[in-house]
């Protein structure tokens, strides 16, 4: 199974893994987190042209999701001269809620959910299908919230000779919140991917900031650091979010609520 791409455009190799959190999109609304930058690889730089993770608010603890990366790398190791496409397998998924207990008395919340979907290869040369699996388990109390992710994943070959990538991965994503009225949040995520084949293994860790400028647009900036020699080394991600509302959700759902 193939989507096909222009030519000269060749897979990239497992891209960085990035935990999700337990925030969902509201019914109705469709949600386009994007993020553009430079990423310095393991023997490249990269520009990143989008990150993107495009969602749809289904129910209250059920989206619909669409991950993915295009990117401009070099063709000459250790120069930024970007001159190759190299998109990412697209992980279009679902991502359901299991459990959700909030006491709004103490601001506490615990939530357990789950992100399962296909991988999908969309360059020239790449073939097969994979797929992608999380657990994720969820907890806040007053401004702090921290989710655990844990998962596995096999990933299409680039090309007709490579294997398919198999491995498990795990992370952690919190998000901190620094003001009253709740527009400025501090992210960090520590996050790492365990190959059973031949790839290189991931560990890295993010830093940023969010800035919610309007109810239905929020701004970042997120540096990004690789441990590992396969890993990405360094980085830093410009990103948008805008949300916009595609339907009004049913009325027996909206007097649920």
């Amino acid at each position: 199974m193939a989507i096909s791409a222009p030519a000269g455009v060749r897979a990239r190799p497992r891209p960085r893994f990035e935990p999700t959190d337990l925030h969902w999109t509201d019914t109705g609304v469709a949600d386009a987190d994007l993020e553009f930058g430079v990423i310095r690889g393991p023997s490249t730089g990269r520009l990143v042209v989008p990150d993107f993770e495009l969602s749809l608010g289904v129910l209250d603890n059920l989206e619909l999701d669409l991950d993915g990366t295009y990117a401009l790398e070099s063709s000459v190791p250790g120069s930024f001269a970007f001159d190759l496409p190299v998109p990412s397998t697209l992980w279009p998924s679902v991502k359901i809620g299991f459990y959700n207990d909030h006491d709004y008395g103490t601001g506490r919340a615990q939530a357990v959910g789950m992100q399962i979907g296909p991988k999908i290869p969309v360059a020239n040369g790449a073939h097969g299908a994979g797929g992608e699996g999380l657990l994720v388990l969820g907890g806040s109390k007053k401004g702090v919230n921290l989710t655990l992710n844990l998962g596995g994943f096999v990933e299409p070959p680039a090309d007709a000779v490579s294997p398919y990538s198999v491995g498990v991965e795990a992370g952690i994503d919190l998000d901190l919140v620094v003001d009253s009225l709740e527009r400025f949040h501090l992210t960090g995520e520590l996050a790492t991917a365990f190959f059973f084949t031949q790839d290189p293994s991931q560990l890295h860790v993010t830093g940023g900031v969010s800035w919610s400028v309007h109810p239905n647009l929020d701004l970042s900036v997120v540096a990004i650091y690789g441990f590992l020699e396969g890993d990405d080394h360094y980085g830093v991600l410009f990103g948008m979010d805008p949300k916009i509302r595609l339907f009004d959700a049913p009325p027996r759902y909206k007097e649920a609520q």
